[in-house]
């Protein structure tokens, strides 16, 4: 079973969100997608100043088994993104919930974030998934 921590959010389409206060969320793929991928070698990132909105494809993460698009959970503006996974996309493979962050949003808004998935609901999907 994967790892899935308690106090994240989560899409269908396995993205996962932590809210950081001030209606800012962060956002990754969670460790079933980065397991289901393989070793990634290529990540795409959204620019700085990109308006997205709720399941636009934003970025795109590459393995060696595929090419795979990351959709927005939320409607916002992308205010960071994680350059170090331009030179180690590798990072979303060993620490999908850490260090292998994607991209920050400031939320159009925070009441959004109780649209997506908890802990609970994303383990069933998951679990129906893999049966």
């Amino acid at each position: 079973m994967s790892d899935i921590p308690e106090y994240f959010k989560y899409t269908a389409e396995h993205e996962w969100v932590r809210h950081e206060g001030k209606g800012i969320i962060c956002v990754g793929i969670t460790d079933h997608a980065q397991s289901q991928l393989g070793d990634l070698v290529f990540v795409e990132l959204p620019s700085v100043g990109t308006t997205l909105e709720r399941g636009d494809e934003c970025a795109v993460v590459e393995s060696v088994k595929a090419a795979s698009d990351v959709y927005s959970p939320l409607s916002g503006e992308v205010i960071e993104i994680n350059t170090t996974l331009e030179d180690s996309p590798e990072l979303i493979n060993q620490d999908p919930y850490g260090e292998g962050w994607m991209f920050k949003l400031q939320l159009n808004d925070s009441d959004d974030l109780n649209e997506l998935m908890d802990a609970a609901a994303y383990t069933g999907l998951v679990e129906a998934e893999e049966h």
